[in-house]
Parts: C-alpha cells; structure tokens; sequence
C-alpha cells in the first residue's frame, strides 16, 4: 500500500492517450540476488536489461515509476542518427579509432531501434520513411550541406535537399527553409509505447522489470553491491548500472552533477483535417530544424501535428507555451489552419559540458550511462548495447570517460535560460534575414 501510494503518476500526454502497449511492472516486494541490477527503467535501462538477460545474466531493472515514465515516456519520439559532432569533427575530437567507432556506433542507432521493434513485434506506430533537417538560413545551409557530405561518404543513405524539395516533403511555405538534408536512417515512434515494448522484450528474455522500486542507497559490500529501495526491500548484484539520465538524484555521489535537466517540451494539435493531412508530410517524413532553438514536429498517426522545443523549466508546461508552439506551425504550415493544442507535457532530458553522450566507470563493477542531450530515442537504446557490452568486459561501441561535473552545477537552471534567451534573439534575426 505504501509503495502504491509514492508511485508516480504517469502524465496525462497524448502518447499516454494512445498508447497501446501494456506491461504489468510491480514493484520488487522481497530481498533479491542477481548478476546486474539497473536503477531506472526508460530506453537505456531496459535496453541494458534486454541485452544483458538475452545473453543469460540475471538482471533486474528497477524504475521509482513504471518503464518509460521519465523522458522516454515523453519526448517527440524522433529516432535521429548521429552526434553533435559531426564524422570528421569527431575523428579530430576523440583521435580516428574513437572518433570512427562513435560515428559508427550513432550512425547504427536508428537501425538498433527498428531492429527490436520488428524482432519483438513492439506496437509502437514506427515511422521508418526518414528524417530531414531543413536550414533556416544561409550559413545552416552550409552546415548541413557539409554534415551531408560527410555522413555520405561514410555510407549514410544521405542526399541534399533544395528548398522546393524540403517544402514538398514536409509540406510547409515556400519560402520557410532554404533548403536541407535528408537523411533516411531516421523516423519516429510513439515513444511510451516503444519503451512499454522494450520492457516487454527484456522480461520476453528473462529480465525482472520492476516499477514503484526508487532505490534510496547504494553501497559496497566486499565484491559486491547493495541497492536499498524505499520499501525496505534489499537487492544484491555483482554489478549495478545507473539508467536515470535526467532524472540523476543523489544515489552516487556527484554523478547529478554531471549533467543540467532541460526540460523538453512538446504539444500536439487537435487532429487536421483531410486534406491539411494529405499535404503535410505526404511520405511519412518527421523533421527537426537547424535553429539554436531548434523546431522538431511531425505528424501523428491520429493526424496530430506534433511538435517540441525547449520550454519552461516545470513538470507541466501549461496552455500558453503550446499555443505559442502551434503559433509557429501555423507559420510553417497555413494548409493547417488555426491550430488548437489537445495536449502538451515535458520531461527531463540531461545535457553534459561536452554535449556528447558518457558511458561512466564510477567505481569497480558500477557503471552509468547518460547525457543524451535531446536524442535519446536511438542514442538511449545504443547506450543500453553498450552498457552490456562494457558489464560484459567486452570494447564497448563508445570510450569509457570519467565523470566531469559542472563548476556551477546549482546555477544550470539559471544558465540554461540566459542560453536559451540569447539563442531566442539570434534565431529571431535568422529568421528575420536567412541570407545571414
């Protein structure tokens, strides 16, 4: 009854609404001895846990709400290929062998996402047609042109887009973007759904999947650890691996400090009408553009259109900042007429100094994996791969990084809202003047 009462409630959104995948996750009522245990159930968590169970560990994943509560539940669901960095800004990063192996290792994402949906039969409204990055003004276009050109030459199924192509494929005004790329390794899935499957495959593989479990304590005993949960249960495991991106509390010292929650925002709009649906993305595309602030949308399998940003920095972010979204599709999309909001919800990603993702080694069998900075559909699922690989003593597809915090990690909030103003003044003068 008491671990009923603190579970948290899934927030109303409208993959929530429509989600059609179910699973059953108790939470852990007695005492349990495994091989890995995993504190936070959302992609990577569940993806470590399929991985790890599918090669015969003992794994239980634990989640303080149920799989997919966090962000995984509640982000625009777009599964994107690729870095901050792009290929060749990479291999001068981190040297060619690390450098390679990370462009190899983002590039696959999309591809390990689709791969379980299909393997699994996860019902999760995937979107496989691909993603375009439209630019917003002339110096984006030259990025992306040159971001283009790199991935395609490293075998990416990627091509350029003039300005009439990305407004045909996505179904916006003429003049909105000045051209782009697209690149079909990527699509969208119904982000709730597509966790509530994974979870689904792992315990389909012989993983435990618990929810309402919040682990309060982690300690060293001898060669092994101990993971103390709110309700008093104990869990023992040779290895534990933290999972709670975004949501990083005080359970290891210092490893909250390694990255700033932004909360990411989203809105989706009443269903449009017949003929709004047969213009915007007629060939199933989903896109995110090259603003500092950027516009990431799509269309729902409900007719929606769907879009996210960054928004205010709470849990629930009201009917004023959907409206102002839909504002701006209205712009991009007057085929769409006036645009009411059915629904808008947030969760918290997790951004690092780096703005790259960090598999950790925090201590002898103790590992975390976070910091996915707004893609952790595929980047998430990749980083539960390889975590078990790591777990495993195998070469994991990324480097094993020590944990750097933020000087001023109280003052992120702060800082993320005086980036985010300075970015919403220089888009503006974008938008205002594309030839900059």
């Amino acid at each position: 009854m008491i671990a009923e009462m603190m579970r948290p409630a899934m927030p109303p959104s409208l993959w929530a609404e429509t989600v059609r995948e179910t699973f059953d996750a108790p939470p852990l009522t007695g005492d349990a001895d495994v091989d890995v245990a995993i504190v936070g159930a959302g992609f990577t968590g569940l993806s470590t846990a399929l991985h790890l169970a599918r090669g015969g560990a003992r794994v239980v994943a634990l989640d303080a709400g149920e799989p997919g509560w966090g962000a995984s539940g509640r982000n625009g669901g777009q599964v994107i290929a690729g870095l901050k960095d792009d290929p060749d800004a990479l291999d001068a990063r981190f040297g060619a062998a690390d450098g390679g192996l990370m462009a190899e290792t983002a590039g696959s994402a999309p591809a390990l996402v689709f791969s379980l949906i299909e393997e699994f039969g996860i019902d999760c409204d995937v979107q496989k047609a691909g993603w375009i990055q439209p630019a917003h003004c002339d110096s984006a276009l030259a990025t992306v042109r040159r971001r283009c050109g790199e991935w395609a030459a490293r075998g990416a199924p990627a091509r350029m887009l003039d300005a009439g192509e990305v407004a045909t494929l996505l179904g916006s005004r003429a003049d909105a973007y000045r051209g782009g790329w697209l690149d079909e390794r990527g699509g969208a899935v119904q982000p709730l759904a597509y966790a509530r499957g994974l979870a689904r495959a792992a315990a389909a593989c012989g993983a435990a999947v618990h929810g309402r479990s919040r682990a309060t304590a982690l300690t060293r005993e001898g060669e092994r650890w101990r993971l103390d949960l709110e309700n008093g249960v104990t869990v023992r495991a040779d290895q534990i691996v933290l999972a709670t991106n975004g949501y990083t509390d005080g359970l290891w010292p210092g490893l909250r400090q390694t990255v700033v929650p932004v909360y990411s925002f989203q809105t989706a709009s009443q269903p449009l009408s017949h003929n709004a649906r047969a213009a915007i993305f007629p060939n199933d595309h989903v896109a995110s553009d090259t603003r500092r602030l950027l516009w990431y949308f799509r269309l729902s399998r409900e007719g929606r259109l769907v879009m996210g940003g960054r928004g205010p920095y709470r849990e629930t972010p009201g009917e004023d900042a959907a409206r102002m979204a839909l504002k701006n599709l209205e712009t991009l999309f007057p085929e769409a007429g006036p645009l009411e909001p059915s629904f808008s919800w947030a969760g918290r990603v997790a951004m690092t100094r780096d703005h790259f993702p960090h598999l950790h080694q925090l201590s002898r069998g103790l590992w975390a994996g976070l910091g996915f900075n707004g893609r952790g559909v595929a980047m998430g699922t990749m980083m539960g791969r390889c975590l078990a690989q790591a777990v495993r003593g195998e070469t994991p597809g990324m480097p094993v990084t020590r944990p750097e915090r933020f000087k001023f990690h109280g003052f992120g909030r702060w800082g993320v809202a005086a980036y985010a103003a300075l970015y919403r003044r220089r888009d503006a003068r974008e938008a205002a003047d594309p030839s900059l």
